[in-house]
């Protein structure tokens, strides 16, 4: 199995930073990227930034010049560097890995995500 571990939100007044975490383990031959996701009380989950196993990075609009996605490939593990927080930012961070297995086989796992809370 595969198991993904976040950490890192919290409570933070508007303009601040913080910084996420996502660490997976288990059974992984690679992992071939980490995504992040929020999910805003009422709305749907969206988004926010992803990595590749080779360092390509794609940003949500919303989060783009903000946000900064990094990996550290030898510990499995994603970072989200949030600066200059909004209100707006809020939600609930999930973490999405896909990892490869046994077999040559993908799949796609999720952690149990961290709450950001942005103060006005």
């Amino acid at each position: 199995q595969v198991q993904l571990v976040e950490s890192g939100g919290g409570l933070m007044q508007a303009g601040g930073s913080l910084r996420l975490s996502c660490a997976a383990s288990g059974s992984i031959s690679r992992v071939n990227a980490m995504t992040w996701y929020r999910q805003a009380p009422g709305k749907q989950r969206e988004l926010v930034a992803s990595i590749t196993n080779g360092g390509s990075t794609n940003y949500a609009d919303a989060v783009k010049g903000r946000f900064t996605i990094s990996s550290d490939n030898a510990k499995n593990t994603v970072y989200l560097q949030m600066n200059s927080l909004k209100p707006e930012d809020t939600a609930v961070y999930y973490c999405k890995s896909n990892v490869r297995r046994a077999l040559g086989y993908n799949y796609d796992y999720w952690g149990q995500g961290t709450r950001v809370t942005v103060s006005s």
